[in-house]
């Protein structure tokens, strides 16, 4: 059969899934680049599974993955497409990545702020965190692997399959709302969305106490970064509002006349951090994807497989063996942290 010029069946109800769970119209589009970055033409004789993979960042390391489980799709969070490209070569390692899943028939879908303005979406996910309610999630069984090398250790965040335990029902009383609502029109379904979200505790929380969930939740191995105003310590620092932003958070979080008590965010540069501590707030940063790995496995892969059943029928869904979403064992922050001995 000759190769045709569409996208296979499974992809498209992966694309399709992923529209109507994070609407493009969603995204920042003043500097995001979202949707079907790469539309590979569909092969029936190239033996792709009907499976998907799911990533933060597409590296090469995940481009192998993918073309080692032959899955169909891969869908990263953030777009390996920013800008225009005048060229695709194989000099550039990015592109290379882009060409090598075009020659397999691997198309690459990206939603990447349409996640974090979603209700329910990333935004929401570290909402979650910071109030309680994913204590033993996915994330936080990690492992945390070690390279050793004379006397350093290099710890990595290991993302393993979920346990199962992800939610505790004991969630400390909260509200929340977008820090940027989305403009209108905000599609149907999908009221309150927005950059970033700003959480107020019925009752202050310790700062100790939400650095210890936020490092158990995510998965972190043993360090959290964390800035306070001088003079103060952890164990003294009461919050009641908390703001945040998946990834870099500056340009979202500290805007306005008032900070919240605490910035939860991935990253914030030098500068920003000095200023929102002088300002009076805390920061926790966990390093940029840090913030945003985690959601793929406790909330994005339940909710695609979910969605990609609707989409082709259950009937058509169960003849694949084994789950239709994978995470990739292979992505990961380009930063670790050294322990020196």
């Amino acid at each position: 059969m000759a190769q045709t010029t569409a996208i296979s069946p499974f992809s498209q109800a992966v694309v399709n899934a992923m529209r109507k769970l994070y609407p493009e119209s969603l995204a920042d589009k003043s500097f995001d680049n979202t949707g079907l970055l790469l539309e590979s033409p569909y092969n029936p004789n190239s033996q792709l599974k009907n499976t998907v993979l799911l990533t933060t960042d597409l590296t090469k390391a995940v481009a192998d993955e993918a073309i080692a489980r032959r899955d169909s799709i891969i869908v990263t969070y953030h777009p390996i497409i920013f800008r225009g490209l005048k060229s695709l070569t194989l000099q550039d390692p990015q592109q290379k990545s882009l060409l090598r899943l075009a020659q397999e028939g691997i198309s690459v879908y990206s939603p990447h702020t349409a996640v974090d303005a979603v209700p329910g979406g990333m935004a929401d996910w570290l909402c979650d965190i910071v109030s309680g309610k994913f204590v033993n999630s996915s994330s936080a069984t990690t492992t945390a692997g070690t390279k050793k090398s004379g006397k350093e250790v290099y710890s990595d965040v290991i993302y393993p399959q979920p346990t199962g335990n992800a939610t505790t029902p004991s969630v400390d009383a909260h509200t929340r709302e977008p820090v940027h609502p989305s403009p209108a029109p905000v599609p149907t379904g999908f009221e309150g969305a927005g950059a970033g979200r700003t959480l107020t505790f019925a009752t202050p929380q310790s700062l100790a106490t939400i650095i210890e969930r936020i490092g158990a939740a995510t998965g972190l191995p043993g360090s959290v970064s964390v800035a306070i105003p001088q003079g103060q310590s952890i164990s003294s620092i009461t919050i009641r509002t908390v703001g945040v932003c998946p990834g870099s958070g500056g340009g979202v979080l500290m805007k306005g006349d008032q900070l919240p008590d605490l910035l939860f965010t991935g990253e914030l540069s030098h500068h920003e951090a000095l200023a929102a501590i002088e300002r009076g707030s805390a920061v926790v940063a966990l390093f940029h994807s840090n913030s945003e790995r985690g959601y793929l496995w406790d909330v994005m892969r339940q909710k695609l497989e979910d969605g990609i059943v609707q989409e082709l029928g259950a009937a058509a869904a169960t003849e694949q063996k084994g789950g239709l979403v994978a995470v990739s064992k292979a992505d990961r922050d380009p930063f670790g942290v050294v322990v020196r001995k």
